[in-house]
């Protein structure tokens, strides 16, 4: 799910691109692939934020503890 939301960005490979390279050059194919999850999320995070799809912190406090 991670990888869809990501790539289907115009920019996508590039930035795909760039994380890939700035890996150390042991890296792993997991670190990699998590790396990309992470920044995917990042992204749709801030997607979300930009358009007003965000909570309280009481909010979340709520929702988490009931």
């Amino acid at each position: 799910m991670c990888y869809t939301d990501f790539m289907g960005e115009p920019v996508a490979k590039e930035r795909i691109l760039k994380a890939v390279e700035e890996l150390p050059d042991d890296a792993t194919l997991d670190e990699a692939i998590e790396k990309l999850c992470f920044l995917a999320k990042v992204e749709r995070g801030l997607q979300q934020a930009n358009a007003g799809k965000t909570l309280s912190h009481d909010e979340v406090k709520e929702r988490l503890l009931g």
